[in-house]
């Protein structure tokens, strides 16, 4: 499956986005920050990676009932789109 430019310019972002909170935070853990606001600022990392790959499963979910829809066999079928879904879940 590959991911047309828009999605991946979306993911590309995302994923950025999260490298920088990384970089938040282990500054954050360097300066002794507050383990609170640490762990805060690791589930926004956490909600950043998983939103790319939602958006990465979501780009294939549209493929796979684009070439169903046009008679074509899809790269990846439902079931392995649901096992990648579910192991981020």
């Amino acid at each position: 499956m590959e991911i047309d430019s828009d999605a991946a310019g979306d993911v590309i972002k995302r994923l950025r986005r999260a490298e920088g909170q990384i970089r938040g935070v282990i500054a954050m853990l360097e300066s002794g920050r507050d383990c609170a606001d640490v762990v805060t600022q690791l589930a926004a990392v956490s909600r950043a990676l998983d939103r790319a790959g939602f958006k990465i499963i979501a780009t294939g979910l549209r493929q796979c009932v684009a070439a169903q829809e046009a008679g074509e066999e899809p790269q990846l079928d439902v079931a392995q789109l649901e096992k990648l879904f579910l192991s981020l879940a």
